[in-house]
């Protein structure tokens, strides 16, 4: 099932993407990430992954207002990050078939 969702043009500024992206990148080279992924479990299937096939997924996606904080980022399998797309845990409980 395809779900649209329309995009506020403030949250999908070019700028502001940078910038998140930036801080996302900042954090993926911090000891905090690397602790998460050590741990070697996908948020959203539970399942054990090598850290290196583990990727950092905003809970609420950047294009949605998400912000690349700690609070906000978690590790995610390959697959479940491609199925989430711009989803939040809000959205997959009310909709738990997208």
């Amino acid at each position: 099932m395809s779900v649209f969702y329309p995009l506020d043009p403030t949250y999908t500024d070019p700028k502001r993407m940078k910038k998140e992206r930036e801080k996302a990148k900042k954090l993926k080279l911090s000891q905090w990430w690397k602790i998460k992924i050590q741990k070697g479990e996908c948020k959203y299937c539970q399942k054990t992954f090598s850290p290196s096939e583990l990727t950092m997924d905003h809970l609420v996606p950047l294009a949605r207002g998400g912000r690349s904080t700690r609070g906000n980022i978690v590790a995610a399998c390959q697959e479940c990050n491609r199925k989430k797309k711009l989803n939040t845990p809000v959205d997959q409980i009310l909709n738990p078939g997208i």
